[in-house]
Order: C-alpha cells, then sequence, then structure tokens
C-alpha cells in the first residue's frame, strides 16, 4: 500500500485498502468522506468507448499536493488522500479517489468537495474521449468553474 498523499497511477485501486490506511493508527478519525469517481459511457450526448488521460509527471503530483495543503489550511482535517489513474480506462473503470478525514464529518465533506472541484478544473491532466465518431481532447466545462469560484478561486479554463 503506498503512504504517499498524492499517487498517479495506471493500476486500479481498492477503496477499502485506501480508507483503512488513511486511518490506521488514527484515534481522532471520527469521519471518513470518500469520493470515487468513474468514467461514464457518455459525455455530450456521445458514446464514450474510451478514456485516455495523460499527465506531467511531477507537475501534476505537486500542483495536487499544493491543493490538499489548501484543504488542510481551510477545513480541520486530519488526513486527505487523492489517487487518479491515467492511461486507458473503459467506462465503469475507476478513475479517482479522493478520501478525507476529520474528527466530524461536516469538515470532510466540505474538504472532499473542495478537492475535488479543484481536480476537475486545475489538476494538470489532459483527457481525450474515443466516440463512434472519433477521438476528441475534453475542456473544463463552465459549471467546473463555477463550482471552483465557490470557493473563492478563480478558473478561466472553460470556453464560453
Amino acid at each position: 500500500m503506498n503512504t504517499a498523499r498524492v499517487t498517479i497511477q495506471t493500476d486500479d485501486f481498492d477503496l477499502s485498502a485506501e480508507v483503512a490506511a488513511l486511518r490506521a493508527g488514527d484515534p481522532g478519525v471520527g469521519a471518513i468522506v470518500s469520493f470515487v469517481g468513474t468514467v461514464r459511457d457518455r459525455s455530450d450526448g456521445q458514446g464514450v468507448q474510451l478514456m485516455e488521460l495523460e499527465h506531467y509527471p511531477g507537475m501534476t503530483e505537486k500542483s495536487i499536493e499544493a491543493m490538499m495543503a489548501e484543504a488542510q489550511r481551510r477545513f480541520d482535517i486530519r488526513a486527505a488522500r487523492v489517487v487518479h489513474r491515467v492511461g486507458a480506462l473503459k467506462p465503469q473503470d475507476q478513475i479517482v479517489l479522493v478520501a478525507v478525514t476529520s474528527a466530524h464529518r461536516g469538515q470532510a465533506f466540505q474538504a472532499c468537495e473542495f478537492l475535488m472541484d479543484y481536480l476537475k478544473t486545475q489538476a494538470p491532466f489532459w483527457k481525450k474521449e474515443h466516440t463512434p465518431d472519433g477521438a476528441r481532447w475534453v475542456d473544463a466545462r463552465i459549471h467546473d468553474d463555477e463550482a471552483l469560484a465557490r470557493w473563492g478561486i478563480a478558473s478561466e479554463n472553460a470556453g464560453a
């Protein structure tokens, strides 16, 4: 089991094992909130057969670590873990895990949502969807930028 706070990998992850490792040895944990994102079979009305994810090794982890530090500054959390997969993924494959521990559920829920909003808009990943009409790169969406804005973070990724 990897003990890093951020892991970018091609292999699948085990939610139970990740959560157990995150809370291990911390009797102050009263809440664990996790989010697992999966690859959908549709996007913008088209079928998706495969999604490819690329990243810039080192830069991606550093970027996510910085936002995790910001989550710890903003919320009363004990620990956090992000696992993000790269490579070729099929519909229903797990793509991302965000898990947060805290003494109380409210802070854990907020921190988990904050980290997911960041990952959707700011983390340096490049996504390509393969559809029956061919492959296309995926841009950030306006509603993802709006979700990040409620945390006081401006993003100009999505086109109008």
